[in-house]
């Protein structure tokens, strides 16, 4: 499993005094404000658990963004399939959440680059998909600052998400290997 290492950051495995402050992300109202659901301890230690195996498995998955210097913990960043049926897939997704108080930092972009660096040059990934509910414009602008696009015809109703809740509809954006700059 690569650790991925950027100006400012560590894309890192998990270690047991992540687990706390990931939680306490998890319960955080700021946290899940454009999610479709809430994760309670139970779920989220639970989660934490399987991040470690797919990342040990898989080579990707979700790592511990760490800030040099400075923060252990500050949000985690994501290589995943898309976990679900939809018109774009299959495909893979690149993915971010941060702790509020390390928002506007820039960190969810300079991870996710790293991570989108790392999946086209050690994973021989083609082409990688972020999305978000499209209430969510702090997240659609990382997408753009990473060079992602968007195609209007491409946003979806999320199937995970129950006909009626205001989240369900999504934006899609895309990247292929030779865009990223």
């Amino acid at each position: 499993m690569a650790t991925i290492e950027t100006p400012r950051l560590l894309l890192r495995h998990w270690r047991d005094a992540d687990i706390e402050p990931w939680v306490a992300m998890n319960l955080d109202p700021r946290v899940n404000e454009f999610l479709f659901s809430t994760y309670p301890r139970e779920f989220a230690e639970s989660r934490a658990a399987l991040r470690r195996r797919e990342l040990d498995e898989l080579g990707y998955g979700w790592w511990v963004v760490e800030v040099r210097g400075g923060t252990p913990f500050a949000g985690v960043v994501c290589l995943r399939e898309v976990p679900f049926e939809a018109h774009f897939a299959p495909a893979r997704e690149v993915g971010w959440f941060f702790a509020p108080e390390h928002w506007g930092n820039g960190y969810a972009t300079e991870g996710a680059r790293g991570a989108l660096e790392h999946a086209f040059a050690a994973l021989g990934w083609d082409e990688v998909v972020a999305m978000t509910a499209v209430q969510n414009v702090r997240s659609e602008r990382v997408m753009q600052r990473l060079g992602m696009t968007r195609d209007p015809k491409d946003d979806f109703d999320h199937p995970k998400v129950e006909a009626g809740h205001p989240l369900r509809r999504h934006v899609l954006y895309r990247i292929r290997r030779s865009q990223l700059a």
